[in-house]
């Protein structure tokens, strides 16, 4: 079982799946920041553009980050202070291969009493935890402002 709240993300193997407006989608990811206990790993996957950054912007605002959240695409890394604990927000797109996690303390960051969220953990290799709790983000066609999200569920 993930250690990710129950009632938010379904336990491993079920995967559960919602269509949700932008909305929604902030909403859901406040839940999910609220209820969450470090340390745990979610990550984020889904195309440009598919809402990762606006989900993890969320979960950080529900977590209790008062900052302002940015994509940390160029930086690759940001840390946050929350009242519960550190919260990292990665963003692997850059990423040529899994090794150059290393140089961004990868193994720290994972293993710290911390929420971390990773946008594009398939670029991480087998890098990411077994008990990660795993989100994806779909497009879907025709309705710009609504996106499928899948919860749950194996790498």
């Amino acid at each position: 079982m993930t250690r990710s709240p129950e009632g938010i993300v379904p336990p491993r193997p079920r995967v559960g799946t919602v269509a949700m407006d932008i909305e929604e989608l902030v909403a859901w990811g406040e839940r999910l920041g609220r209820s969450a206990a470090a340390p745990l790993v979610v990550t984020l996957s889904g195309d440009l553009g598919a809402g990762k950054t606006t989900l993890a912007q969320a979960i950080c605002r529900g977590y209790g980050v008062t900052e302002d959240v940015t994509s940390p695409t160029f930086a690759i890394a940001q840390q946050y202070t929350a009242p519960r604990s550190s919260v990292w927000h990665l963003d692997l797109y850059r990423l040529e291969s899994p090794a150059e996690l290393a140089n961004v303390g990868w193994e720290e960051i994972v293993s710290a009493h911390a929420l971390v969220l990773v946008e594009w953990p398939e670029r991480a290799g087998g890098w990411i935890p077994a008990d990660a709790a795993r989100i994806t983000l779909e497009h879907i066609p025709g309705e710009e402002n609504r996106r499928l999200l899948y919860a749950g569920g194996h790498a």
